[in-house]
């Protein structure tokens, strides 16, 4: 295939370095710094100046795909390349939009003739190497039209269309709030462990369970390496920040009055390692003195 493939961020160079590396794409690339598109034009790809520029150098049916921070600034590319595109054009969105979002985008984008497809992407920087987990939402016929290039950064058996316009963002979004629970549920192991009387060998226990144990996964391979390279996880700030998508997997649980305590309660557990004190806390610890005598610590 020949597409666009605006955003050179962590993810967007390393996806432009897979379909490259192929050998069966060519490439034409736009970012807001010039010193990624100069990255990705040294790996064989063709730099443009603007989202214009890069539209005038594709072909028809022409292929913009984004990987840029949700939100506004998708609304403003979209909107930028509206009179630039033309019907049976494809405008894809590999970011973590709200899918909610999507839809309306979806919606909007079909008056202009042009096609639109989500695209959950998950691997993080992983992705270049063993290559892209896709969820993808949109028309099937732009699904399968984009074959050849999701093929190219999914590992076999890695992409597959979920549905109608906002699917892929929607399946992703609870990927992520799953992963937010996955997370809280070794943090806490690991923490106990590591306050355990018996002096664990952390790095080593992330290694046996992954021969075999139930509780094997990538995560905990990732975690595996975390501790071979810094046991005591020294120069790593308390602080765990959240790119939304938990939030809305809670948002729609309440929506759908489907119960989820555990990714909601590890979202929560987020927001609390933001604090440099809890005032909460405080009143607790107050209160507890206030009825019992129970003292607090000054």
């Amino acid at each position: 295939m020949k597409l666009g493939f605006v955003g050179l961020g962590r993810m967007g160079l390393n996806m432009v370095t897979r379909l490259l590396g192929s050998g069966e794409h060519e490439l034409v690339v736009y970012n807001r710094s010039t010193s990624a598109i100069d990255e990705a034009v040294k790996l064989g790809a063709v730099g443009s100046d603007s989202l214009a520029d890069l539209v005038g150098k594709l072909e028809s049916p022409k292929v913009v795909w984004l990987m840029i921070p949700s939100g506004a600034p998708v609304d403003g590319a979209i909107e930028e390349l509206i009179p630039l595109l033309s019907e049976g054009d494809t405008i894809v969105d590999g970011g973590n939009s709200n899918y909610k979002e999507t839809v309306a985008r979806g919606a909007m984008l079909k008056e202009h003739s042009i096609d639109y497809l989500d695209v959950g992407t998950s691997g993080g920087i992983w992705g270049l190497k063993v290559g892209y987990c896709m969820m993808i939402g949109g028309e099937k016929e732009t699904f399968e039209r984009l074959e050849p290039a999701l093929k190219t950064l999914a590992p076999p058996n890695g992409y597959s269309h979920m549905g109608a316009s906002g699917a892929g963002h929607y399946v992703k979004m609870v990927h992520n709030g799953i992963e937010y629970g996955m997370l809280q549920a070794y943090a806490e192991g690991f923490a106990l462990m590591e306050a355990s009387e018996y002096g664990l060998d952390l790095k080593n226990i992330a290694t046996l369970w992954n021969q075999g144990s139930v509780v094997r996964s990538w995560l905990l391979e990732l975690t595996e390496d975390m501790f071979e390279k810094n046991p005591t996880l020294d120069g790593i700030k308390d602080y765990v920040a959240d790119s939304g998508e938990g939030r809305w997997t809670i948002l729609d649980s309440m929506d759908k009055d489907i119960p989820c305590p555990v990714i909601t309660l590890s979202l929560l557990q987020r927001f609390e390692s933001r604090l440099d004190s809890s005032f909460s806390a405080k009143v607790i610890a107050g209160l507890r003195d206030e009825f019992g005598g129970h003292g607090v610590k000054k």
